[in-house]
C-alpha cells in the first residue's frame, strides 16, 4: 500500500499514483533516449549515402559497360 512518495520535486500520494509512480524514467534512462533522438538523424544522413552510393557506382558500371560494347 502507497501512502506518499517525493521525487524530484514531485509528490505521489494514494495507490491511484503507484502506475505514474512506477512510469517514471532514471537518470540513464533519460539519457539513453537522448542520444538516439541525437543519432537518428545521423543514421538516416548515413543511410542516404550508402544506398546513393551504390546507385552511383552500378549507373557508372552500367555506363562503362555500354561504352566498352
Amino acid at each position: 500500500m502507497l501512502k506518499g512518495a517525493y521525487v524530484q520535486e514531485s509528490v505521489y500520494v494514494g495507490e491511484n499514483q503507484l502506475e505514474a509512480l512506477i512510469s517514471v524514467k532514471t537518470k540513464f534512462e533519460l539519457i539513453g533516449d537522448v542520444i538516439m533522438l541525437l543519432q537518428s538523424p545521423a543514421k538516416n544522413v548515413i543511410g542516404a549515402l550508402q544506398s546513393g552510393g551504390t546507385k552511383i557506382h552500378g549507373v557508372l558500371e552500367t555506363l562503362s559497360k555500354e561504352k566498352n560494347n
